[in-house]
Order: C-alpha cells, then sequence, then structure tokens
C-alpha cells in the first residue's frame, strides 16, 4: 500500500496515500478496530458535519475575517459541498466505538476537508487552525447530532409515517359500515366495524406523528459556540448565533443556539425525548403489525378476515405456504428500536461534569432507528398495506358465529341470565337465538329486534 507521512501534535504517521484523511484519523483507525467496517460512524452524522463546518467558516469570515480569510472560507466550503453530497464517503472509515466525545471524528472531519480543500482550490488549510477554527469536538459533535437527528426525523421518518397514516384513510373509507367481531384478551367480544378498528391504528400513528414533532424543536437547539467545556473560550462573540443562523440558511430548517451550553454539552435529554418517540411509534406499528398478520392468519385454520399481498414463498418445504413477512420485518424493526431506546436512555445518564462521553453510540443508535422506521414503513405500505382487502364474507361469518353478541340482550333480561345464554349456547353448541328460546328468556321475535350487530357499532 502506498503511503505518505502526515504529522500531528504527538509526531508523524503513514497514511494512505490516496486518502484524504491525517495523522489523528489514522492513530484512531489503528487503535479502534471495533466493528471496523460494519459499525461505522453513521454517513448522516458525516453529512450533518459538513452542514456544520460550512456553517462555522461562514460564521467565521463575518466575524474574524482576519483570520478566516475569503479563500479560506470558499476552501472549506467547496469541500464541505462534497461531504454534504457523499462524494467523498470512502474517506470516513472511523469507528462507532471510540472516543466518547467523537473528537476522533470531527478531527476526521477536519483532516479530510483541509487536504480535499487544498487539493481542489489550491488554498493551504489546517484541520485545526481552520477547519475547526472557533470549535471543539465538544460542541461540534453534539450539534453534528441534532442536526442529524432533526434531519431523519423531519425529512424521513415524518413523510414515511405520513404515508402510513394517508393508507389507512384511504382503507378506513373503503372499508365504512364493514361489520367483523371485536376481540379484547385475543378472545371474542363485542363487535365493531372494520374502519373503526383502522382508525385506531392511524389515531394512535397520528399521535405518535405530534410527539415527534414536539420534539423537533429540541433537536434544533445546538451545542455549537460553546467550545471545550460551555465557557465559549476561543470563539469570538456572535459566532453560536452566526453558526445556528448558517446551518438554518443551509438545511433550510430554524436551527438556533442553545441557551445554555453547560447543559448541551452535557445532556443528552433532547435526544431521549425525541427517541421517545420514536419507540412510541416503533411499540404502536408493532401493534398494528401484529393485528394485521393475527387477522390475515389462515387461510383454512386462522381467522383469515383479512387478504394481504403475497409477495414471495413462505416454505422451503411446504409447497403453496404464504406467510405474513412485511409484518415480521416491522415486528423485527420495533424490537431493535425498543432496544436502541434502552442504549439512548442508558448513554443519556453518563453525562459527567461538563461532558457526556457516550455520544457516538448515541448518534448510532438513534439514527439507526430512524433509519429503520422510515424504510421499513415505506416497505409495509408498498409491499402490504396498499394490498390489504377485507374478507368480507369471513368477517360476517365469524361475527355471526361470536357468543359476546350476548352483549346487547343485557339490558333486557340481565347480566346474569344473558350470561347463562352464552354458556349454554357454547356448552350444548347453539346459536345465541336457540340457547335464548331454549331457556325460555325471549321469544324469536324478540331476540331479532334485539340482537342487531350494525346497532352495535
Amino acid at each position: 500500500m502506498n503511503t505518505r507521512i502526515e504529522h500531528d501534535s504527538m509526531g508523524q504517521v503513514a497514511v494512505p496515500a490516496d486518502k484524504y484523511w491525517g495523522a489523528q484519523t489514522e492513530r484512531s483507525r489503528n487503535n479502534f478496530k471495533i466493528g471496523a467496517g460494519h459499525e461505522t460512524m453513521p454517513s448522516e452524522i458525516i453529512r450533518a458535519f459538513g452542514i456544520l463546518k460550512m456553517a462555522a467558516a461562514e460564521a467565521n469570515f463575518a466575524l474574524k475575517p482576519d483570520k478566516m480569510t475569503e479563500e479560506k472560507k470558499n476552501a472549506i466550503v467547496c469541500a464541505c459541498k462534497a461531504v454534504m453530497d457523499g462524494r467523498l464517503s470512502a474517506h470516513f472509515p472511523l469507528v462507532v466505538f471510540q472516543t466518547g466525545s467523537g473528537t476522533q471524528s470531527n478531527m476526521n472531519v477536519n483532516e479530510v476537508l483541509a487536504h480535499y480543500g487544498t487539493e481542489q482550490t489550491g488554498v493551504q488549510l489546517h484541520p485545526n487552525d481552520d477547519v475547526n477554527m472557533s470549535q471543539s469536538s465538544n460542541d461540534t459533535f453534539p450539534s453534528a447530532l441534532h442536526i442529524a437527528a432533526a434531519l431523519s426525523v423531519e425529512d424521513s421518518v415524518l413523510p414515511a409515517l405520513d404515508k402510513v397514516i394517508e393508507t389507512l384513510k384511504r382503507l378506513e373509507k373503503e372499508n365504512e359500515g364493514v361489520l367483523k367481531c371485536g376481540r379484547t384478551h385475543l378472545m371474542d367480544a363485542a363487535p365493531i366495524a372494520f374502519s373503526q378498528e383502522i382508525s385506531g391504528w392511524r389515531g394512535a400513528l397520528e399521535r405518535d406523528r405530534q410527539q415527534l414533532v414536539l420534539s423537533l424543536p429540541g433537536l434544533k437547539k445546538l451545542a455549537l459556540g460553546g467550545t471545550a467545556v460551555g465557557t465559549g473560550l476561543n470563539a469570538p462573540k456572535g459566532f453560536a448565533e452566526g453558526a445556528a443562523k448558517e446551518v438554518s440558511r443551509i438545511t433550510g430548517k430554524a436551527f438556533e443556539t442553545a441557551e445554555n451550553k453547560y447543559q448541551s454539552l452535557t445532556s443528552l435529554d433532547e435526544i431521549v425525548f425525541a427517541h421517545g418517540g420514536l419507540k412510541a411509534l416503533a411499540c404502536d406499528l408493532m401493534k398494528m403489525a401484529n393485528d394485521v398478520r393475527w387477522m390475515a392468519s389462515g387461510p383454512r385454520n386462522g381467522l383469515h378476515e383479512i387478504f394481504i399481498p403475497a409477495n414471495e414463498p413462505g416454505s422451503s418445504i411446504m409447497p403453496g405456504k404464504v406467510n405474513p413477512t412485511q409484518c415480521e420485518a416491522v415486528t423485527m424493526v420495533a424490537a431493535q428500536v425498543m432496544g436502541n431506546d434502552v442504549t439512548v436512555g442508558f448513554a443519556a445518564s453518563q453525562g459527567n461534569f461538563q461532558l457526556n462521553v457516550f455520544l457516538p453510540v448515541t448518534a448510532y443508535n438513534f439514527l439507526q432507528s430512524a433509519r429503520l422506521l422510515s424504510e421499513v414503513m415505506e416497505s409495509f405500505v408498498a409491499h402490504c398495506l396498499d394490498g390489504l382487502k377485507a374478507n368480507r364474507e369471513k368477517m360476517r361469518e365469524n361475527l355471526n358465529q361470536s357468543l359476546m353478541l350476548v352483549t346487547a340482550l343485557s339490558p333486557v333480561i340481565g347480566y346474569e341470565n344473558a350470561a347463562k345464554v352464552a354458556q349454554t349456547a357454547e356448552r350444548e353448541n347453539l346459536t345465541l337465538k336457540e340457547s335464548s328460546l331454549k331457556l325460555n328468556l325471549l321469544t324469536e321475535e324478540q331476540f331479532d329486534n334485539i340482537v342487531k350487530p350494525e346497532q352495535m357499532v
């Protein structure tokens, strides 16, 4: 492998000649081979760093043009655009399980931007003095985390969630007045309209959406400007506000500087709150996916109350078998998100003194949750919900066989007599009407006038 010699404050290091990173990145690459090639820093964080470094360069140019000249600023901006576009993804090799402040990934970004910007423009850039001007890893990484988290929720999770909600609205409308047996404790219960059941799914997801939207203002507060410990040492007055304004301009979203930098460097409460919204969404998606696969079960020996698309063969040994695979994907993603929430919560509890040092693993878990939820919702709509149809005949058959239609009799013959009707029907394999007549509690005409499922919903 061809190498070149780079140096940092600790001395010289041989670096792959075809890579833009420098000595500090190479040291980290050699010292932390934990999940190398697998658990690397999320691409969303790298893109967020590109946004952040561009914003910092613009703010520094406005405040201290003697140090951040227009030429240097333009060179950094040129390199940041390449990072944001994903053109330099091969130059960010570092793993999640490194220093807990993310210092080495901040320096990885600084080194790549400095080398690439210098190569592209001919303007000499220094990773620390120029690209990292007015910054510290301690305020840049939490800011990159907030930027990445806010963008992932707003630009990926919410649009995918909206597709699920809109699809459910269509299914709700299509199934108005379609009656079926309700179920509680997995047992037969009073009748319900299928549209009402779907509205329960929709309502839960709409509430999840509201909760995620509530988390966005907190995610759009940036620690940038706090530098090492929250005091803003080495950052000019106005840098924090100017950098946040530039992040807003670049992203088209309203980011602000955090009011209390001591809090923003050591606390991850906004991330915990937002991930709680992701977990709530995961819980409701799991409930809906489980409902769908229960109702699709069969086709001969299950509920078989709905038809879902047959996307692929379901067995390597049982010909003709088809499984609810999209539902299973949803539930596995939900399980992963719930596990991620444990990690995020524990990591957030570890803010000691002026810094939380569980930042990379927090970023990894949060962004994985957002990414998986976005992708599984897109898949669930395209490969399951779009083709979901009610098996109206089976719903009607199951409803007519339900003993819980007896609930309509309670106000007329009393709870205990109604229970006798249901118990006798079950024990002697009778219909509710036959049982009522046998017990001399109602006439046939009275029964027909009382037990009308359409009036019970």
